[in-house]
């Protein structure tokens, strides 16, 4: 008796906007689409693909992530993942950590994680099904070299999300939402000009956008050797703090995290 192997399951970039991303997550045949915020390229994606949308996953109420929920709900009647924290009136399956998610139509499952800072119920989705590679995605918490603005949470918040998503496996890409990645290792490069792989990374993503080429996913490694926000601990990042007068010698971790942020906030 043979059996017929499983489709793999893989993610297609679907721009919007003048910098978002929404995602795709199809197997040739069905898809589930990671916070639309603009129905008709989604739609578009979806007619060119030749794909069945079977679900909606949702990591936070902004309107530039729920916008397109309402005209693809006219089109396809399918289940509508969000937190449960936040006010998502098209929301049907409301989540928090700990619960798993099993996308209708695709051989996948998530894992939940509870992320506040950017706003106070911002969810993300791990992928666990331990099938294929390793699958993060994470809205407005973290972005390839950078992370959220904290709209509605705290730094002690946002802190403790990062290191959340920080102690996932490196090779776990990272689908954040949108492509702010040069202007972020602008900033980075600014607080930790001495870190060579940050460098690197520069004239590799600056290479990138040249060619028209999207900076993300990236990875949890390459941001945990190179994004600020996830070293918010290390010496050479507390010592520029220091030096440009942002932070006080010998001040907690958390109170170098909200420095970096207010300095991002006006870079």
């Amino acid at each position: 008796m043979t059996t017929t192997p499983k489709p793999a399951v893989r993610v297609l970039t679907v721009p919007a906007f003048a910098d978002n991303y929404l995602w795709l997550i199809h197997d040739g045949e069905h898809a589930a689409v990671v916070d639309p915020g603009d129905a008709a390229p989604v739609l578009a994606a979806l007619q060119e693909q030749q794909l069945t949308l079977t679900a909606i996953l949702l990591t936070h109420h902004h309107a530039d992530h729920i916008g397109g929920v309402p005209a693809l709900l006219q089109h396809y009647a399918v289940p509508v993942f969000g937190p449960r924290n936040e006010a998502i009136t098209a929301v049907t399956r409301p989540l928090a950590q700990g619960e798993l998610v099993r996308v209708p139509g695709l051989d996948l499952t998530f894992a939940v994680l509870d992320v506040p800072g950017h706003t106070r119920g911002h969810i993300a989705y791990v992928r666990q099904d331990g099938a294929g590679a390793r699958w993060l995605f994470c809205g407005d918490t973290l972005f390839a070299g950078g992370c959220g603005r904290l709209f509605e949470g705290t730094p002690e918040q946002m802190a403790a999300s990062l290191d959340k998503l920080a102690a996932l496996p490196d090779d776990t890409e990272v689908f954040c939402a949108h492509e702010y990645t040069l202007a972020n290792l602008r900033f980075a490069a600014a607080v930790d000009p001495d870190n060579l792989a940050l460098m690197a990374r520069v004239r590799i993503e600056a290479a990138k956008r040249a060619d028209g080429v999207p900076t993300v996913p990236t990875s949890i490694g390459v941001e945990k050797a190179t994004n600020p926000f996830l070293r918010f601990r290390e010496a050479a990042i507390v010592d520029s703090l220091v030096a440009a007068g942002r932070l006080e010698a010998g001040a907690a971790p958390v109170a170098a995290f909200a420095a970096l942020r207010q300095w991002k906030n006006g870079f």
